[in-house]
């Protein structure tokens, strides 16, 4: 019995950074769904118990303990799964754990196949609906991995300010959108493609006892309250300064955690700098954020596409590993690829 699932990555324009208790997010996050950078995952479920995954067609048994770990945590939500094995096969349309989410696209689709199969089973779940329950699964799985439910902008995280905001599932962004936010390109350039130094887990843990915390959380929910009126004018330029702010305060947080890290590159800092002087000189809406990686996102309104691809290939690819770049925009969200198969 197969059940296969694409859900993509996203960007967060407000940074989910810290967490409490089990996968809840100690400040509300917004993000751009992408399109092009998604995970593919097809799920065969049988009768036993245990896990199998490769990725990209090799064997992973390194990633099953996170499987397992992530199965005994939603467990109490689906019984159903402790009488089935799963044999796991996906692939990623971009570099696994280089600062693009991989664990966002890669979590969602699992949960997605499962809550399907569920479905099949005429299981009834605890959720109002399909993807709010396939949003808690992947929140369960990994925290960023809750908003990649849905395309366009999602939000995860309480927050005031927005009717339907949850710690527990991330929503699709309830309030206006200017046009101009539903064609948004994200060019994510490549700078480093290997393991990241430090992962994710770890710098959230690292929150709990920051010495900036409070105001970290504090200005998350500023400029969350913030963004909604950007969104619903079109103001590119306070977008531009509130996302960046966003990213850099990011990584900020991690060079004065104690450990401290640093997973910005020379070449990071290189490509920001260039930006900057460009977008000063030709004032093209041209920006930029970072995820917890070295790889920056490029990213602009579709109307200063043919500029902007301009700049960056003469300009900024010189940085990019192998000149290596993904081309990518507001997505649609996941996508079912098959139907139930016995």
């Amino acid at each position: 019995m197969k059940i296969s699932w694409e859900s993509p990555s996203n960007i967060a324009l407000i940074k989910y950074w810290g967490k409490k208790d089990i996968q809840l997010p100690s400040n509300p996050s917004i993000s751009f769904t992408l399109s092009e950078c998604k995970t593919t995952t097809e799920v065969h479920f049988s009768k036993g118990r245990g896990v199998n995954i490769t990725l990209d067609g090799l064997d992973k048994p390194e990633f099953i303990p996170k499987i397992e770990s992530y199965l005994e945590r939603i467990i109490h939500r689906h019984p159903w799964l402790s009488s089935y094995n799963l044999q796991i096969k996906t692939s990623n349309s971009f570099p696994h754990s280089s600062g693009i989410a991989s664990s966002a696209s890669g979590m969602s689709a699992l949960s997605l196949c499962i809550v399907d199969f569920a479905q099949k089973l005429n299981f009834k779940f605890d959720a109002l609906n399909f993807y709010q329950e396939a949003s808690i699964l992947s929140r369960l799985g990994s925290g960023s991995a809750s908003r990649s439910i849905y395309g366009g902008i999602a939000v995860w995280g309480n927050s005031p300010s927005l009717k339907g905001s949850n710690d527990e599932y991330a929503i699709k962004y309830p309030g206006l959108i200017n046009p101009i936010f539903e064609d948004y390109h994200d060019v994510v350039l490549l700078v480093d493609v290997g393991e990241k130094s430090v992962t994710s887990t770890i710098g959230h843990a690292l929150m709990n006892n920051h010495p900036f915390g409070k105001q970290r959380f504090s200005q998350a929910h500023k400029h969350l309250n913030e963004i909604q009126e950007i969104l619903k004018t079109g103001d590119i330029e306070n977008f531009i300064r509130l996302t960046e702010l966003e990213a850099l305060t990011l990584h900020g947080l991690m060079m004065s955690s104690s450990p401290n890290y640093i997973l910005m590159k020379p070449n990071t800092l290189k490509i920001i700098e260039e930006i900057r002087e460009f977008r000063s000189e030709s004032e093209l809406p041209l920006s930029f954020t970072l995820d917890a990686g070295a790889n920056v996102h490029v990213l602009f309104p579709g109307s200063a596409k043919k500029k902007a691809m301009e700049f960056i290939n003469s300009n900024l690819i010189q940085y990019c590993k192998e000149n290596r770049f993904i081309l990518d925009q507001v997505g649609s969200g996941p996508k079912r690829l098959t139907n139930f198969v016995k």
